[in-house]
């Protein structure tokens, strides 16, 4: 039997650049294990005379995507392009056309999941997307397949590595813009980081994951996020003499019949799992009734992880088409109750700046209580003009922590609000 499979690609960027020279110098390997001959015939990208880290025959490079769409030799597709636009469009196309497709694109899951799955499923062929959460990490494959019986409770991860080593490095004193710049040295942090410091990366990436832990399709807008460009070595030493480890977490949980997925810095006790995780690792911790507690860790970001997690999805297909057999997909999605934050019980930390005078502590209290919010702990720092009241308040709705602190900040003797972040150690 020919076991020849046409791979074209779309994108072939640091990701791209190393699968293809994977593919190409180790061939003879993975044949050997795979059983399969898997051959570049297509890769289509934006400048075609640019210098690349792989090398391919000539006519194999092209500049226009229709070439690997609409080539006859291309059995399979690889989305690397990266974004919404042309990606999406395009992804639509091949499917369409009958040619699965393995992607590494999470905002494009994120955003088109629901109408990529279903024109898969018309087609009959596979749409693998392993690496567009956590890099190397296998995570997808087990939530929708070895984890689909599982009536799981909460999905809770490190899923930006640029964020969680800028947070190492804070720990260590840094400020944020010098651990950013040094981020961005090291080549974790792009030029323009916004994605990755606002937290917008890591709300795709859990959108996607609250989906397929749940059953229920969660898309991009109904993920709150927030990003950590607001934390400073003062929350990072409070956190540490309090006993946790300030994190940005992709948070997603079942509440009642419902689903609420999120993304914000959170402080998590010091010997929780996901304490420990340093610089630009993921690792997702995974709850549920009968597997207890998962954990799922490794390198999260480069082309040599994330091209791995895709080389396995582009076996996985090429299995697929051999087989020559209609394709269903992994995990069917049910409609459900999208959770608004607003609602999901929480507890904060909240760092003020406020006038040291007798009386301040009595008016933050009150302003707390009538907002419905009561205090568990508080811890005042300083003295001349200004001090800082370090509070940690009892659980009460996301809302009223919110109507709480704009109170607060409304007061004449609170200088500012200097720091709000969810302590998640009893949330479940």
């Amino acid at each position: 039997m020919d076991t020849t499979i046409g791979i074209g690609f779309l994108g072939a960027g640091t990701v791209g650049g190393t699968l293809i020279r994977r593919l190409v110098d180790d061939q003879p390997a993975i044949s050997a294990k795979t059983g399969l001959d898997l051959r570049v015939v297509k890769v289509a990208v934006r400048d075609v005379s640019k210098q690349r880290s792989f090398t391919v025959p000539e006519g194999v490079l092209t500049a226009d995507p229709s070439d690997v769409i609409d080539n006859p030799d291309v059995a399979l597709v690889v989305e690397l392009m990266g974004g919404e636009d042309p990606a999406g469009d395009l992804v639509a196309r091949a499917l369409a056309a009958g040619k699965p497709v393995v992607t590494a694109n999470k905002a494009l899951i994120a955003a088109r999941g629901p109408e990529l799955i279903a024109a898969a499923e018309s087609s009959g062929v596979p749409l693998l997307y392993e690496a567009a959460v956590g890099g190397g990490i296998p995570i997808i494959r087990p939530l929708a397949e070895t984890l689909a019986g599982e009536q799981i409770t909460r999905v809770m991860g490190i899923v930006n590595g640029t964020t969680n080593y800028i947070l190492s490095q804070m720990e260590t004193g840094e400020s944020y813009p010098e651990a950013l710049a040094d981020a961005q040295r090291l080549g974790y942090a792009e030029p323009d980081p916004t994605a990755d410091v606002s937290g917008a990366d890591a709300a795709s990436k859990a959108a996607i994951l609250a989906s397929l832990a749940f059953g229920t399709w969660v898309g991009f807008d109904a993920v709150h996020h927030e990003g950590i460009d607001r934390l400073s070595p003062a929350d990072m030493e409070a956190a540490t003499d309090l006993g946790y480890v300030i994190k940005l977490l992709g948070i997603a949980e079942r509440h009642g019949s419902g689903v609420n997925a999120r993304v914000h810095p959170a402080m998590i006790p010091g010997d929780h799992p996901l304490a420990s995780i340093r610089g630009a690792t993921n690792a997702i911790y995974v709850e549920g009734p009968s597997v207890e507690e998962l954990l799922f860790a490794g390198p999260g970001a480069g082309g040599e992880p994330t091209a791995s997690a895709v080389l396995g999805d582009v076996i996985d297909a090429a299995r697929e088409v051999l087989a020559g057999a209609q394709v269903a997909p992994r995990i069917r999605f049910s409609p459900g109750d999208i959770v608004d934050f607003g609602d999901i019980p929480t507890k904060w930390y909240v760092r003020l700046l406020v006038v040291d005078a007798p009386g301040v502590l009595a008016r933050v209290a009150g302003a707390f209580g009538d907002a419905g919010v009561s205090i568990m702990s508080v811890r005042q720092e300083g003295r001349d003009d200004t001090a800082s009241l370090l509070l940690i308040t009892h659980r009460a709705a996301e809302s009223s922590q919110r109507k709480a602190v704009e109170a607060v900040d409304a007061l004449d003797v609170v200088h500012e609000v200097a720091a709000v972040i969810r302590v998640v150690s009893d949330e479940a």
